[in-house]
C-alpha cells in the first residue's frame, strides 16, 4: 500500500491511501482534502500514521516494542532456510506436489530443507521444528508422512520435478549421462528382502545394505536413480534404471551413457546396442583376450598423454567397438604400490600359514599371483613370479571401451574423466546430507529416506548452479554457515526479516535473481 495525492477537478487534493492488487489499483481509505498547503501536509502525516495501523513494518514493531517490553529469543526465528533453500523447493516445483493434506506438504517440506541445514534422523526433525520453528511436532506425524511420501504417484511427482528442472538447466539438451552404484549400509544386522549382506564399499562387510544406483548428467545434475538389494551384483541394475529412466521420460535423442568398469558386461553392451544407445564404459583391459593385450603390451607409452586406440571387430563380432587407452605415470606409481603391498601380505599369510586354501584368499584381488604347488602329494601355494612380471607391464594404462564413432579419443577420455562427478554426488549424499547410516526397518520408509535425500540433492546442486553463477568470493562450504545465521522478528502479522550482512544480501541475490 501507498499514500497518493490526487488532485481534484475543483483544485483541493485528496490524501489517499492505494493497494495494488492483480494489476488494479484501489482506495483502501481516503483521509481527506483541503486546499491549504499546511492542511494537505497534517492530511498527509495522518495518512502515514494511518499506513503503519494498516500495514505495518518491522521497525514500526521493533519501536513499539521497545517501549512496551524487552525483546526476548523467542521472537527471533531462523529465516535462511526458508529464505534460501525453500525458495529453490519452490522453483523446483516441488511445492506443487500433492499431498493429502497441507500439514503432510509442510512436513515433507523441512524434511527436505533441514537435510540440507542441519541433516540428521527422522526424528531430529522433532528438534529442528522446537528450536527453529518453535513449532511442535509429533513422531508419527513424521512417519505418517514418510508412508504418504512413498506411494507411486508421489513418488513420480518428485522425480519429475527433479528430471524437468535438471533438463531445463541442461536446455532441454541432455547429451551425456553418468552411471554408477553405490553402498548404503545399517545400523541393524538384520537381513530382509532389501537389506542384504553383500560386497560393501564402504567396508562394512558384516552390516545389510542396499544398493543405489543413480544417474546424473555431465555436471553432475541428478536425473534418476533406483535401490536394489544388498547381494545384487552392481553390472545387473544398469538395464533396469535405464529402462525405468526411458519409460518415465521418453527422450528423443538417447544420451552417451558413461559407466565404471563394473558395468562392462555382454548383457549390458547388447542391450545399450540394441536400443540405440552409445556409451563409454571403464574396460577390464587385462580380462580382454591374448591377442588384444599383446597388442596393448606392444604400444609405445612413453610419457602421460599419449592416446592408442584398437578396433575391437574381433573382440566382439556383433558390434564395432573401440578400445581408447591412455596412460599415466602417477597410476603406475599407485598400480605398483597397491600390488607390492597385496604382496606382501599374501607372502606373510603363506609363510605363517602352510595349510592356507585358496579358498581362505578369495577376498583379495590379487590371489591371483598365487601358483598352486604339489609336493609328494601336499598341496601348497607360492607366488607365480611370471603372473607378476605380465601384471606389471599394464601398470598406469586404463582403457575405455566405446561404440561411439564420431567422438575423438581425446573426446572420449574427456567424457569419462567427468565420471567424478557421480563420484562427487554419492559423496555429498553420504557426507555433507547424511543419507548414511539407514535406520529405518520398514521397506518403504527406506525408499522415503533415499527419495529425500535424491530431492535434497537437487536442491543443493542448484543452489550451486546459481552461486557459481554469481562469481560470490567465498568458499562454497561457507555459504550454509551465512545462511544459519539469517534471522527474522516474529510480529503479530507474521516473520520479518533482520537486514542481511553483505554477504547474506549476496547469497540471496543469487538465488532470488538468477
Amino acid at each position: 500500500m501507498f499514500i497518493r495525492k490526487k488532485k481534484n477537478q475543483s483544485g483541493s487534493i485528496s490524501i489517499q491511501i492505494i493497494s495494488k492488487r492483480g494489476g488494479k489499483y484501489r482506495v483502501v481509505e481516503s483521509i481527506g482534502c483541503s486546499k491549504d498547503k499546511k492542511e494537505i501536509e497534517i492530511l498527509f502525516q495522518k495518512a502515514k500514521e494511518r499506513l503503519k495501523e494498516l500495514e505495518p513494518s518491522l521497525l514500526d514493531y521493533l519501536e513499539y516494542n521497545s517501549s512496551q517490553r524487552k525483546l526476548s529469543n523467542k521472537d527471533i526465528r531462523v529465516i535462511g532456510d526458508e529464505l534460501i533453500f525453500g525458495k529453490i523447493f519452490d522453483d523446483l516445483g516441488c511445492a506443487k506436489i500433492a499431498f493429502e493434506n497441507k500439514k503432510k506438504r509442510d512436513i515433507f517440506r523441512h524434511l527436505i530443507l533441514s537435510r540440507l541445514l542441519y541433516p540428521g534422523s527422522k526424528l531430529y526433525l522433532i528438534d529442528y521444528y522446537h528450536i527453529y520453528k518453535k513449532q511442535k511436532i509429533e513422531k508419527n506425524q513424521i512417519y505418517r508422512t514418510l508412508d504418504a511420501i512413498y506411494q507411486e504417484a508421489l513418488k513420480k511427482e518428485i522425480e519429475y520435478c527433479v528430471f524437468s528442472h535438471t533438463k531445463k538447466v541442461m536446455d532441454n539438451n541432455i547429451a551425456v549421462t553418468f552411471y554408477d552404484v553405490t553402498t548404503l549400509y545399517f545400523e541393524s544386522e538384520s537381513e530382509d528382502d532389501l537389506k542384504k549382506v553383500g560386497f560393501s564399499k564402504e567396508g562394512k562387510l558384516a552390516r545389510p545394505q542396499i544398493q543405489l544406483g543413480l544417474f546424473t548428467t555431465l555436471e553432475g545434475y541428478p536425473l534418476a536413480y533406483d535401490i536394489f538389494q544388498g547381494n545384487k551384483y552392481e553390472g545387473h541394475t544398469l538395464i533396469e534404471v535405464l529402462e525405468h529412466f526411458q519409460q518415465r521420460f521418453k527422450l528423443k535423442q538417447k544420451p552417451i551413457v558413461v559407466a565404471d568398469r563394473g558395468m562392462l558386461t555382454k548383457e549390458n553392451i547388447a542391450y545399450l546396442q540394441k536400443n540405440g544407445y552409445r556409451y563409454i564404459i571403464a574396460a577390464r583391459i587385462k580380462n580382454l583376450s591374448h591377442t588384444i593385450k599383446q597388442q596393448i603390451i606392444n604400444l609405445p607409452f612413453i610419457n602421460d598423454g599419449i592416446i592408442h586406440t584398437i578396433e575391437l571387430e574381433e573382440e566382439i563380432k556383433e558390434h564395432k567397438q573401440r578400445l581408447i587407452l591412455t596412460f599415466s605415470s602417477q597410476r603406475a606409481k599407485k598400480d605398483s604400490y597397491n600390488r607390492e603391498k597385496a604382496l606382501k601380505k599374501l607372502q606373510i599369510k603363506l609363510t605363517n600359514n602352510p595349510n592356507l586354501t585358496k579358498n581362505d584368499l578369495k577376498r583379495s584381488a590379487y590371489a591371483k599371483f598365487l601358483k598352486l604347488k604339489n609336493t609328494n602329494c601336499k598341496v601348497s601355494f607360492t607366488l607365480d613370479e611370471k603372473m607378476i612380471e605380465d601384471d606389471k607391464k599394464f601398470d598406469g594404462i586404463k582403457g575405455f571401451i566405446t561404440n561411439d564413432f564420431s567422438l575423438s579419443p581425446n573426446q572420449i577420455v574427456a567424457h569419462y574423466q567427468n565420471i567424478y562427478t557421480i563420484e562427487k554426488a554419492f559423496r555429498i549424499s553420504k557426507t555433507d546430507l547424511k543419507v548414511r547410516p539407514i535406520y529405518h526397518r520398514l521397506e518403504h520408509r527406506i525408499k522415503a529416506h533415499i527419495l529425500i535425500a535424491f530431492a535434497s540433492y537437487a536442491i543443493y546442486k542448484e543452489f550451486e548452479r546459481r552461486i557459481k553463477q554469481s562469481n560470490l568470493d567465498i568458499k562454497f562450504k561457507l555459504t550454509f554457515d551465512y545462511i544459519k545465521t539469517m534471522y527474522g522478528y516474529k510480529t503479530p502479522f507474521g516473520v520479518e526479516p533482520l537486514k542481511l550482512d553483505d554477504i547474506q544480501q549476496k547469497i540471496y541475490d543469487a538465488v532470488h535473481l538468477t
